[in-house]
């Protein structure tokens, strides 16, 4: 019987990866509506960006079917805290909201196949529906996870490189040039998530839209408290007739001093997160060799 039962969940976790992999296969029946929609997207992109082949926007009737069961199984908060964490992670162009769901959807089989046959191997048949449980919870929410891993990754590039990029926006406009052509230069000579985001904010200003919703809808887009107090300084600026220039010495100024504070801050964390290796690692073993020898002479004198 449970040889039967082996059989029958390595069938399974078969068919769930079997069912992945033609997912995943593309359809090019819709190319010309990707090709419209990557055109229309590369106002967003930096020059030299990589772009997505043909391939990257499988839409078979299984990667439906797999988009609309992550879709339904995701609650409503989860889809606004889901496209919200996907614009801190940049949208990255290999992983759209689409792909996304269909991920989940798929996974949520392959993890509950997995969780059978682990549930199988380990636990045997009355610990199997546990096991899928939590194969089907892993499977169905590793996606949200890896979002959320690149999302704090590019919130912490954009937090350590924003006060380099202020300087030279600051020395762009002190040498006469407007903040459209200050952002256009960095846009131009820099690299980064930073630079991504204040390229964005570029075209939708060339595009038509006022310079306030435009930074407005950047510190949206981000959880970096130091971009934020940047884009409202801005927005201030520009809607008081303060000069621009004036307001960017001031930010680059406050980010050098936040970025100088939160250094002393990581480094006065330092003694006490080495603690605890110190007292369960590097203490025991320095016990042994300078205590050891020691403890075995005296018990050898005890035994004579």
């Amino acid at each position: 019987m449970d040889v039967l039962l082996l059989l029958v969940g390595a069938g399974a976790l078969f068919v769930a990866l079997l069912v992945a992999l033609v997912a995943v296969i593309p359809d090019r029946g819709r190319a010309a509506v990707r090709r419209t929609l990557r055109t229309a997207d590369q106002g967003y992109r930096l020059p030299g960006a990589a772009e997505v082949g043909p391939a990257s926007g499988g839409d078979g009737a299984l990667t439906r079917q797999a988009t609309d069961l992550g879709r339904r199984l995701t609650p409503a908060g989860g889809l606004t805290g889901l496209g919200r964490r996907l614009d801190q992670a940049g949208n990255p162009a290999w992983l759209p909201a689409d792909r996304l769901f269909a991920y989940k959807g798929l996974f949520l089989f392959v993890g509950t196949a997995a969780g059978l046959v682990l549930g199988l191997l380990a636990a045997g048949p009355g610990g199997t529906v546990a096991w899928a449980v939590v194969g089907a919870v892993v499977g169905f929410f590793g996606p949200d996870l890896l979002v959320l891993h690149l999302a704090q990754e590019r919130q912490q590039e954009i937090r350590r490189t924003l006060p380099d990029i202020l300087d030279t926006l600051v020395v762009t406009v002190e040498a006469g040039l407007g903040l459209e052509a200050a952002l256009a230069q960095v846009v131009r000579n820099g690299r980064g998530p930073m630079v991504g985001e204040f390229a964005r904010v570029l075209h939708e200003m060339q595009i038509g839209r006022p310079r306030v919703e435009a930074l407005r809808e950047m510190a949206a887009r981000t959880s970096v408290s130091e971009l934020r107090a940047f884009a409202s300084a801005v927005v201030q600026a520009t809607t008081l007739g303060v000069p621009v220039a004036n307001v960017l010495r001031q930010q680059a100024a406050e980010m050098r001093l936040r970025r100088r504070q939160r250094a002393e801050e990581l480094a006065q964390k330092v003694p006490v997160k080495i603690l605890f290796p110190m007292i369960f690692c590097l203490f025991p073993a320095l016990f042994v060799v300078v205590v050891g020898p020691g403890v075995i002479r005296l018990l050898d004198a005890f035994a004579r």
